[in-house]
């Protein structure tokens, strides 16, 4: 009886572990950092999104950030509830809404400067490799 090779089934042989590990590890950094700015990381990535645009679709805004609407409402809700947003409906269809930052959410922008800084702190890369890194993971989801 011919044996089979697994090796292909062995966990040090998976991209996608390193992947998943590396990113639960960067979220469990990222958590006290925004917790002071009462931002989830979720939260935190729409807020850079909306920084530069100041106004979007929820489609564009979806795109942008790779995640689906049915994520991406409830989380706009939230961030509206807190006054960091605002949502409209398109009056001519329902199902669009543009989302537009609110002056409470062009204040936290100055707060979250420290953000990218605390993060680098934390990450034991080279500016070199963090910015291959950068390019390698875009690649990937490109």
């Amino acid at each position: 009886m011919e044996e089979k090779n697994y090796d292909s089934l062995r966990l040090k042989n998976q991209l996608c572990f390193p992947l998943y590990a590396a990113s639960r590890e960067i979220m469990r950094k990222y958590t006290p950092i925004l917790k002071k700015l009462n931002l989830t990381y979720t939260q935190y990535i729409v807020m850079m999104v909306m920084w530069e645009h100041k106004s979007l679709k929820v489609g564009e805004i979806s795109k942008q950030l790779y995640l689906d609407t049915g994520t991406l409402s409830p989380l706009l809700k939230s961030m509206e509830e807190k006054g960091l947003l605002q949502r409209v409906r398109d009056k001519n269809d329902e199902r669009v809404v543009t989302i537009t930052i609110t002056p409470a959410g062009e204040a936290l922008q100055d707060r979250a400067l420290s953000v990218p800084e605390e993060m680098g702190k934390c990450m034991s890369l080279t500016p070199e490799e963090a910015k291959s890194l950068y390019g390698i993971l875009y690649k990937l989801i490109g």
